[in-house]
């Protein structure tokens, strides 16, 4: 902080500009502010050592600016302007931690006598900080090497004790008896030239009697003084070694071990002995290779097993798949399941692996996945839990069974079932529609209300046309037949297929636009089933836009372009959409997102129509935004 800044705080502007004039001239860097909130707004970037204040002033007074500034920046000092009937309030002030006062008219005189007595004050304190500082470092220094004294006494205390342990379990292991002889190692002691001066006795047991041999010659692979052994070593460097070797034993055969070595030193402190302690690692060893066995045999039995696998973390990461999964998904080690499973945002509502992290039970669910192909796979998940030695649940095991071709049989042996309820409630319900349109339409008739047979007329044809789709829906999934291929002009073949929904659009009052260019090629079709199919997807996305919501409007669109050999179709519309879960489900027999309104048949066929044409159909849709289904047929030549 510099001394020589001053923020000066009076509310009269003649006070501020002549006293501030004088400030200056002393030497002082001046900023001024009219009242208490000022100079607190102006601290926050002028930083004062003194500062000169009024005590009586508008809004914050001096006294409450005085208690303020020493609560927020007690370093600064604040010298009181009154007037001779305020006395009390200076005083008070001086309670309060103020440095002076002084009274009004200000002389100039005692004005810088009062203010060098505080920067002499200010000068003494930064003098006290600094030699409490140099104290404070004085004193950490003078700990910090005691503490240093004492931690070196202590070491050699415990080089000390450790030394004349090692000394008696060299005398141990020379006598052959003691704790070294108890031990499940081999110990043996060596000396300065490199000798083995003595042995435990499982030591003479595993390589025969060594004593007097070379440090070098228990080692297979040590045949020289300049081929340098743990021992060795240890004599060079003053330090104990830890290594893995290999001993030989005393028929020839080859010992791993583990090896640690530590200097035994004598009174003098130089490396009189080196003690050799080494682990038979030859068990251990056999319990690996057991290990890594069991491990390849499991990690076989992982990747063969016939359904999809995956281990997953408490926040729904994979950590690890089978092969089978790696297949037929995209293998990303941290995604989250349900994105790579279904492409989703959240999991699953009656997620099985949330369900046994939050109980250790094992869940099952059935539901349909999406391949990283697109194709659609109706799946039993089966989930269990993975458990730490504590028996803590850490990660999750899903395997999931492909059941596609058991729902498919399934659903061949109930569709007769189902159609027949699907019939029935589909034929009562339009069969209630022509009774009400033939009811209308006879009233029509006898008033001669032109209006009520018109709108009888229109229910009538609606309604019969439902029938006839059904008709046709129901007997193109009961009856398999093979496709009448023909070739065709692509343009002039979308266009017709617009047209006949292009009257059911403009009833709706949807905007219905059209974008097929001329020149698309040919195209080698059944006319009348890619017909009924791409229908199918328009008249769909009519009736996602019949209840358009108040200030929206809905539309449709119907689109064609050539990439490379393919003609790709798009159908879009800009009504209700789909979530990500019934998007996947859309193209499955019987199920329908439109309730007793729909049969659930329609994109079924579509989707099979689309497939025997080695097309390919894809569905990218958002709730509440719309629907685009963008259809790819092979041209033709």
């Amino acid at each position: 902080m510099n001394s020589k800044k001053l923020m000066l705080v009076d509310d009269e502007e003649g006070i501020r500009r002549f006293l501030g004039l004088t400030l200056v001239d002393l030497g002082y860097i001046v900023e001024t502010a009219e009242n208490g909130y000022a100079a607190l707004e102006r601290l926050k970037t002028f930083k004062p050592a003194i500062i000169l204040t009024d005590i009586k002033m508008p809004q914050m007074d001096g006294l409450e600016l005085l208690r303020t500034v020493k609560s927020q920046n007690p370093e600064i000092e604040v010298i009181m302007l009154t007037g001779h009937g305020d006395l009390d309030l200076a005083i008070e002030s001086l309670k309060l931690d103020a440095a002076d006062f002084i009274t009004k008219p200000i002389n100039d005189e005692v004005l810088e006598i009062s203010l060098t007595r505080v920067l002499e004050k200010i000068q003494m304190k930064v003098k006290l900080r600094e030699y409490t500082e140099n104290l404070e470092r004085l004193v950490d220094e003078k700990t910090e090497r005691i503490v240093e004294l004492e931690r070196q006494n202590a070491a050699c205390q415990v080089i000390e004790g450790l030394s004349g342990a090692l000394s008696s379990a060299s005398s141990e292991v020379e006598m052959g008896s003691g704790l070294f002889n108890e031990l499940p190692c081999l110990v043996s002691i060596h000396n300065r030239y490199l000798e083995i001066v003595s042995a435990n006795q499982l030591l003479k047991e595993r390589l025969g009697d060594v004593v007097g041999k070379n440090s070098f010659d228990i080692y297979s692979d040590r045949n020289s003084a300049g081929n340098a052994c743990p021992v060795q070593k240890t004599f060079e460097t003053g330090k104990g070694q830890r290594s893995k070797e290999t001993f030989l034993g005393k028929d020839g055969e080859e010992i791993p071990v583990t090896v640690y070595t530590a200097p035994i030193a004598n009174k003098e402190g130089e490396i009189e002995l080196v003690l050799d302690i080494s682990v038979d690692m030859t068990e251990l060893q056999r319990l690996k290779d057991e290990l890594l066995t069991t491990q390849h045999k499991f990690e076989r039995l992982f990747d063969e097993a016939p359904c999809y696998i995956s281990v997953q973390n408490k926040d729904f990461t994979i950590a690890e798949v089978n092969r089978r999964f790696k297949e037929d998904f995209v293998e990303a080690p941290g995604s989250h399941c349900f994105k790579t499973y279904k492409q989703g945002d959240q999991p699953c509502t009656e997620c099985p692996v949330k369900l046994t992290f939050e109980d250790g039970e094992s869940h099952q669910m059935e539901t349909v996945v999406t391949t990283s192909k697109g194709e659609q796979k109706n799946v039993i998940v089966w989930s269990s839990p993975i458990r730490d030695a504590y028996g803590e649940i850490i990660q999750v095991m899903e395997m999931s069974t492909d059941i596609t071709e058991i729902r498919r049989l399934q659903d061949h042996l109930t569709s007769l079932g189902f159609m027949l309820g699907s019939m029935s409630h589909g034929v009562k319900g339009m069969l209630t529609a022509l009774d009400g349109g033939i009811y209308r339409l006879e009233s029509g008739l006898r008033k001669k209300d032109q209006d009520r047979i018109d709108a009888a007329t229109k229910v009538l044809k609606s309604t019969v046309g439902r029938v006839k789709k059904m008709v046709l829906d129901i007997l193109y999934y009961a009856k398999s037949r093979e496709l009448e291929l023909e070739t065709v002009d692509a343009t002039h073949f979308l266009n017709g297929t617009a047209a006949l929904v292009a009257p059911k659009a403009a009833n709706a009052g949807l905007d219905f636009t059209l974008d097929i260019p001329e020149n698309l090629g040919h195209i080698r079709i059944d006319s009348s089933a890619m017909s009924a199919t791409l229908v199918n997807f328009l008249e769909n996305a009519v009736d996602a836009c019949v209840n358009p919501k108040e200030g929206k409007e809905y539309s449709i669109s119907f689109s064609a372009s050539l990439n490379d050999d393919k003609l790709v179709i798009v159908v879009a519309d800009t009504g209700m959409g789909m979530d990500q879960e019934t998007a996947n489900k859309i193209f499955t027999l019987f199920f329908s997102s439109k309730g007793n309104k729909g049969t659930g048949i329609g994109l079924f066929i579509s989707n099979q129509t689309i497939e025997k044409h080695n097309g390919q159909i894809s569905v990218d849709s958002e709730l509440g935004k719309g629907t685009t289904f963008t259809i790819t047929l092979p041209c033709t030549v």
